[in-house]
């Protein structure tokens, strides 16, 4: 049999922060629009529509974007209740619209009670208003006094969207370059002389992993960050795909090919502007985040960072 309790209920407003995030499409990718030339920070986040990457290019790759998941869930663990599971729930029914602040589905209580009633708490009829809060999940209905309607989670964010404020408290960045030979010191690469290239100084915001965590909507989501891989567009039309931060050059490696992450050019920089090639190295992240009673995975690029070297050709002197 339903039992019916009248309680007082305190509920924290919605966190504020979701401006300039768009509702996302499922299998959307995350790409950044605009990076901060000196810091390799982004700037402007944008949605593109469809699986990331191309077939032309690695980064569709590993694992998918999985969508936007439920704004609308159930976790009844600080009731001390573990059945059902913590999981997503329809945002409304015949008992009215559900709210994740209270978990439970929430109608304005029609007629209003009397002046007078408990489930008023003190209050005078028209000062707020009485609700009727139904747990399907517990079989339990209880009526709570509050000023204001309660929070409508199905219109508000959804568990991406709140990934999406975690993942801008990571800050994270593109990589700093490791290139070797490096033009800014000086040195010049040769025509079919390995170069060597990696992520020069690795940590959790340039390579991860990265963890943060943010609430909005009466959602928590936890979400980590790692690089899948980072593309290296070499300046002279071709593209290197490396999943490993790369080994930095020592001078004692001579003339060794990198182990994981090289290239050897077939043409001289000479005709290039100041007479070099201008290398970008562009991060592919993957963020997997959980909460609200699902997980699901984000993925990230566009985060850019750019470096010159110089190849030139080995002259053979004949007399």
């Amino acid at each position: 049999m339903r039992r019916i309790l009248t309680v007082a209920v305190t509920v924290a407003a919605l966190a504020s922060g979701l401006v300039g995030l768009v509702s996302s499409p499922a299998y959307a990718d995350t790409v950044c629009g605009q990076t901060d030339p000196d810091t390799g920070i982004c700037l402007i986040w944008i949605e593109v529509p469809g699986t990331p990457g191309t077939p032309a290019d690695p980064g569709d790759d590993g694992p998918k974007d999985t969508g936007s998941g439920a704004a609308c869930y159930w976790d009844g663990t600080a009731q001390g209740v573990s059945k059902p599971p913590p999981g997503p729930v329809p945002c409304s029914s015949e008992y009215g619209y559900w709210s994740n602040g209270y978990h439970c589905y929430i109608q304005l209580l029609d007629p209003q009670p009397a002046a007078g009633d408990p489930s008023w708490q003190g209050h005078e009829p028209g000062d707020g208003g009485v609700y009727q809060c139904y747990q399907p999940q517990t079989d339990l209905m209880i009526l709570v006094w509050s000023a204001d309607p309660p929070p409508n989670s199905g219109s508000g964010p959804t568990p991406r969207d709140v990934a999406q404020l975690a993942i801008a408290d990571m800050k994270l960045t593109a990589i700093n370059i490791g290139i070797a030979p490096k033009a800014e010191d000086g040195r010049i690469g040769l025509v079919g002389m390995p170069i060597w290239m990696w992520v020069a100084n690795p940590d959790a915001h340039t390579w991860g992993p990265a963890t943060a965590s943010a609430t909005a909507g009466g959602i928590t989501v936890t979400a980590t960050a790692r690089v899948h891989q980072i593309t290296w567009e070499m300046g002279d039309g071709h593209k290197v795909t490396c999943r490993t931060a790369g080994t930095p050059y020592k001078p004692a490696y001579g003339n060794k090919k990198s182990p994981d992450c090289g290239y050897s050019y077939t043409t001289s920089s000479a005709p290039k502007a100041d007479h070099k090639f201008m290398v970008t190295a562009t991060s592919d992240w993957i963020i997997d985040w959980a909460g609200a009673g699902q997980t699901g995975t984000i993925r990230l690029n566009g985060l850019v960072r750019e470096a010159q070297i110089a190849i030139g050709e080995a002259q053979v002197l004949v007399q």
